[in-house]
């Protein structure tokens, strides 16, 4: 028996590092043919459906008409290890033009997405803050900040988003009254925010109706996507921060009907 382990060891480290580099290809590449990548990792085409099966498990592949994929799609959103690495500067320069609107000694809602995530570099500079969160990243990156004070909220948790999510979730955040809400959004169709999934949108919209302001950051790219459940329209947010590369037609458009929108600074 002895033996027997000892052999599979190695075997099973191997097979974790392969998957590993599956997953970076495809996470830098967006959508890779199957075929081509068993090829480049010689291995047989049925052990590559395995190897990304597992990965679709852990929800950072999909597996569709003979492709692996990390992108979004209208009715999935994509793994947070695919999207943490896309518009990072425009996610940065959203999130620092944010803090601007953020005063000390108010509660903060900081919602799941990539795009908030940015926030934890910045937010040390407007303490003392209670900030709000169901992401795990933002809870392990400011859990030691001084002059945070942090309250995590509980849930069930996904982890294609590392964020709790669900019933307990939204309970959780109907029985609090947050000064400001900050979000972000998957897409922005017909000028109202949309999400992949409805246990996204659950938990936002909890966070939206329990805040008595709230900000949404959008860099220019949700405004080419589509998604398949509405949660608010953008003129109910008080304030919409986009970055420089928006297209100046939505800019117009928005502040037409009325919206607050503040183009931060490239």
């Amino acid at each position: 028996m002895a033996k027997t382990e000892s052999g599979d060891l190695p075997q099973r480290s191997r097979q974790a590092e392969r998957r590993e580099q599956e997953m970076k290809a495809v996470v830098e590449e967006g959508s890779v043919r199957i075929e081509d990548l068993a090829k480049r990792f010689g291995i047989s085409l049925m052990t590559m459906h395995r190897d990304l099966d597992e990965l679709e498990a852990r929800g950072i592949v999909r597996k569709s008409r003979g492709l692996a994929t990390a992108t979004a799609t209208s009715l999935v959103e994509s793994s947070d290890v695919y999207r943490v690495g896309r518009e990072q500067v425009e996610k940065d320069v959203l999130a620092r033009a944010c803090m601007e609107y953020i005063e000390p000694g108010q509660s903060v809602f900081l919602d799941d997405s990539t795009t908030v995530r940015h926030i934890a570099g910045s937010i040390g500079d407007r303490v003392p803050l209670t900030v709000v969160t169901n992401a795990l990243p933002l809870i392990n990156a400011l859990r030691d900040v001084r002059g945070i004070s942090l309250i995590a909220l509980g849930g069930t948790f996904y982890g294609w988003c590392s964020a709790f999510m669900g019933h307990t979730t939204t309970e959780e955040i109907s029985r609090l009254r947050v000064d400001v809400a900050i979000m972000s959004t998957a897409a922005i169709v017909d000028d109202e925010c949309f999400h992949q999934q409805q246990e996204t949108v659950d938990v936002k919209r909890a966070m939206f109706q329990s805040s008595a302001r709230r900000i949404l950051l959008a860099d220019h790219t949700k405004f080419e996507k589509r998604a398949l459940y509405g949660l608010a329209p953008l003129k109910a947010f008080d304030l919409v921060i986009v970055d420089a590369a928006t297209a100046e037609e939505h800019v117009n458009r928005l502040r037409a009907s009325g919206i607050d929108v503040i183009v931060a600074p490239g």
